[in-house]
């Protein structure tokens, strides 16, 4: 049985930790030897995810220092499995008590309860955005390598604002936009592979994550097949095409084009006010406002969507690599 604490094939990052436990961490394989890290980029990618920058985002003062365990020597990779963990330091679990036995609405509360018979309560436990610091070290690392290919990743949060509602104790969700340039032609994989439907799948897991859209992506409806195809033109000696509504992607492969796509985050569930929640007994219930949460996700997901994005970019770079003789 597969349990899906797991991303990638040849570049691989598997995490672990709850919110409010000791210590998030994980484990990447599949980095290549040879490479020189830059750990205070990494600690500068940290930054941009991490709690407590002002409005819309969580007061939880968390430092997020990354603490290397293995697979590195004198800052270079040895080709072996990197450990690293992430140490909770500001922990309230005292925060979550009043939730042990209740399943808030639109949370993870009541399908995590369903499938394993038991949850960590505090702070959403292993639901929690928290694990998505994990992510960011390997994003991290992997946008490191790829720069060395000529491989860049940006994203940006788009209009509306990600403050609109949250002065008025409401929660606000949002868009991320990511460009990927510099990515060669041929790197994906075929059928139920395709890199389109991993990057997908990546930002899918994203927590708040509901809807991705691919180049043109829904607005294909809107327009005649005429309108929007992407014909083929011939510049400075390269076969390319005149535009890129496909987003970069075709039959799930890179075609040399840009590669953008759209991630759209649903306002955050927990409410700064009163909300109805159920008990494991079956009784509507009145949760009174606690803790320490983001009114709006959006900022701190832009680092998050770029780390997801060079971990699926990275391993099928190296994917790409081994298709051919």
């Amino acid at each position: 049985m597969a349990h899906k604490n797991r991303i990638g094939n040849l570049f691989s990052l598997t995490t672990f930790g709850e919110s409010h436990g000791p210590a998030i961490g994980g484990i990447i394989d599949g980095m290549p030897a040879g490479m020189s890290i830059d750990t205070q980029q990494l600690q500068q990618e940290m930054a941009r995810r991490k709690p407590g920058q002002g409005s819309g985002t969580s007061s939880r003062n968390e430092t997020d220092e990354v603490e290397i365990l293995s697979g590195l020597f004198e800052g270079v990779t040895l080709g072996t499995p990197i450990g690293f963990i992430i140490r909770n330091r500001d922990q309230r679990p005292e925060d979550y008590d009043h939730l042990k036995d209740v399943f808030r609405p639109s949370h993870a509360d009541f399908t995590y309860h369903a499938k394993y018979g038991i949850r960590d309560h505090r702070g959403g436990g292993r639901a929690s955005a928290r694990e998505t610091a994990c992510r960011v070290v390997a994003g991290a690392l992997a946008k490191q390598a790829l720069i060395t290919m000529g491989i860049n990743i940006n994203a940006k949060s788009l209009p509306p604002s990600i403050e609109k509602n949250t002065a008025t104790g409401d929660t606000q969700g949002g868009i991320v936009e990511c460009v990927i340039t510099g990515v060669p032609t041929g790197v994906g994989e075929p059928v139920f592979g395709k890199l389109s439907a991993q990057l997908a799948e990546a930002m899918m897991s994203i927590p708040a994550a509901k809807g991705f859209e691919l180049g043109l992506g829904f607005d294909f409806v809107n327009h005649p097949g005429s309108e929007v195809l992407d014909n083929w033109v011939v510049k400075d000696g390269n076969i390319t095409t005149e535009t890129n509504f496909s987003g970069g992607i075709q039959g799930g492969i890179s075609n040399g084009n840009d590669i953008y796509f759209k991630v759209a985050f649903k306002p955050v569930a927990t409410l700064p006010q009163t909300v109805k929640g159920i008990n494991a007994d079956g009784n509507i219930v009145t949760i009174e406002p606690r803790g320490r949460h983001d009114t709006c996700v959006v900022k701190r997901a832009i680092p998050v969507v770029e780390a997801m994005a060079a971990i699926v970019m990275l391993d099928n770079v190296l994917m790409a690599r081994a298709s051919r003789w």
